[in-house]
């Protein structure tokens, strides 16, 4: 028994080793590379992506970061907060639908395109900012830039390595799509969709779900929707609606896809309530690297990042709305 505990003991010393070896391995590499970070705010229209960014930009300026919001939607002429780059200096889409003769749609493609040609521009307007800003990137509520269009990938690619940008992509769903399993099931479809085609750390978010009460009843807890675990729970409530029976098979198969994946899965957001806020900050920071910038070389500060009440810098300035 005293040579199992003598092994044991043994083994765990050198585990501790080894994590204290990676952990400095780590810090030193993000500090050495002096890497940027920040988000790509996406979702379809109406998901509350420009009112995330105005919150998001104020919970973290109050905690201490300085906050570059660029705004990448050339059809957002009315924006809420102070913006640090503004791509209508470079295109507007109402001009591009006039003079190309496009509509909304064909407009704002034609934009990212024009985008993607003229990457300089926007490279230089970074460049400044990228020293000592986090940035928020404001995309379009077009849902084809991001999953069968390679003009917005391109151009991310291109900033991510011009600029050693580490980026996560949070896509906004708006809550009162889980009133209705169709739409849900859409959702779900379009949050795949989008993970495979973006190739970048994903976290996708239920918005206004303050308000998801003033939308109906829910058919099942708010878990369920946020875990996406089974899925044939839905398939036998939408059986019961007349009006699916001629989708029955189709939505069955499409839900079988989603769980064959595995990936999707969806975290919940009231942008006026802090804590919600920085619940979401600490997955953000986990998933592009930003918890490993400002942290010590040692195990017991490496320990910190697997635990959930931790006291990183969400909670060591005062802040309130």
């Amino acid at each position: 028994n005293l040579t199992n505990f003598g092994f044991t003991l043994k083994t765990i010393l050198l585990s501790i080793n080894h994590l204290r070896l990676l952990c400095k391995l780590f810090c030193d590499l993000f500090r050495d590379l002096n890497m940027v970070f920040g988000q790509i705010v996406i979702g379809p229209p109406g998901s509350g992506k420009t009112t995330y960014c105005n919150g998001m930009s104020q919970f973290l300026s109050l905690i201490g970061r300085k906050v570059a919001v660029v705004n990448l939607d050339p059809a957002n002429d009315a924006l809420p907060y102070e913006c640090a780059v503004n791509i209508e200096e470079l295109i507007k889409l109402e001009v591009v639908m006039s003079e190309c003769s496009l509509g909304p749609n064909g407009g704002l493609l034609h934009c990212m395109e024009y985008l993607e040609k003229n990457i300089d521009w926007l490279e230089a307007k970074l460049k400044p900012l990228s020293k000592d800003h986090y940035f928020l990137f404001d995309f379009p509520g077009q849902v084809e830039l991001f999953f069968n269009h390679d003009s917005t990938k391109n151009v991310l690619t291109k900033l991510t390595k011009s600029l050693n940008l580490r980026l996560t992509a949070v896509q906004l769903i708006d809550s009162v799509l889980c009133t209705d399993p169709g739409n849900y099931v859409s959702a779900l479809l379009l949050s795949l969709s989008t993970m495979l085609h973006m190739e970048l750390p994903h976290i996708n978010v239920l918005s206004k779900t303050d308000l998801i009460g003033n939308y109906g009843k829910l058919a099942f807890g708010l878990d369920f929707y946020t875990d996406v675990q089974d899925l044939s729970y839905l398939q036998n409530y939408l059986n019961q609606d007349p009006r699916s029976v001629k989708y029955r098979k189709l939505t069955s198969e499409l839900c079988s896809v989603v769980e064959d994946y595995g990936l999707v899965s969806f975290t919940t957001l009231d942008i006026q309530d802090k804590e919600s806020v920085g619940e979401l900050v600490k997955l953000i920071d986990k998933s592009n690297g930003y918890i490993f910038a400002g942290i010590d070389a040692s195990v017991v500060e490496y320990s910190k990042i697997s635990v959930r009440q931790t006291d990183w810098e969400y909670n060591r300035y005062p802040f309130s709305y």
